[in-house]
């Protein structure tokens, strides 16, 4: 059974794309973004919010709050470092999950991970930690997506699919049942997946070829 984000204050990791539109699902959740951290101060400040310096510094403000984190990034391998930073730190990575979207009571949900808008997820879908469902995507019956998976908007992952840690699957791009996707697997935005993919290959197409 999935669980929603706590009620605790949140500092968002990254500010910009991707972190504007996970921002805005925690606001609308009703709970507080007390800051954010970036190399640097960003000159586009959305939604005002206070700079609280940069993450991977020891003196870094977030080390010594009684807060959560949130991870604005859209690069997998980035995101499950910092994921990682942030747990030796021993700090909490909330789960956020937008009110438009439906999960099944039998999802299992890990940490970290993001359900954005009209996101549909079927029953018995195990989702790791740290993880992007992006805007609309169609998770169906019992796939299985490891950590730091990106599903881009409009992609379909049809039942029994199988997605290996920090693989990208583009947008509008459709899984066949029963497929096997490796680890580190770049798919294609509007690919047709109808053959298992092996880790750290390029798939593009309809049918999907390795390049």
């Amino acid at each position: 059974m999935y669980q929603v984000v706590s009620d605790k204050k949140i500092i968002l990791i990254g500010y910009s794309g991707h972190a504007y539109v996970l921002a805005e699902t925690i606001l609308e959740n009703g709970l507080e973004v007390i800051g954010y951290s970036e190399k640097e101060e960003s000159k586009r400040n959305p939604y005002n919010l206070s700079y609280l310096g940069y993450e991977n510094e020891e003196n870094f403000i977030g080390w010594r709050s009684n807060v959560s984190f949130a991870i604005g990034i859209g690069d997998n391998n980035i995101r499950q470092i910092v994921a990682s930073l942030i747990e030796n730190k021993r700090k909490s990575i909330e789960t956020i999950i937008h009110k438009t979207s439906h999960l099944s009571k039998s999802t299992s949900i890990g940490c970290g991970t993001f359900v954005n808008k009209s996101v549909m997820v079927n029953a018995f879908t195990v989702i790791g930690k740290n993880v992007i469902l992006n805007t609309g995507c169609i998770i169906e019956h019992e796939c299985v997506l490891h950590d730091a998976v990106h599903i881009a908007p409009g992609a379909v992952l049809a039942g029994n699919v199988t997605i290996g840690e920090r693989t990208f699957v583009g947008a509008n791009s459709v899984i066949k049942q029963g497929i096997v996707i490796g680890k580190d697997v770049t798919i294609g935005a509007g690919s047709v997946i109808i053959n298992d993919v092996p880790d750290g290959k390029k798939v593009v197409g309809n049918p999907g070829r390795i390049i």
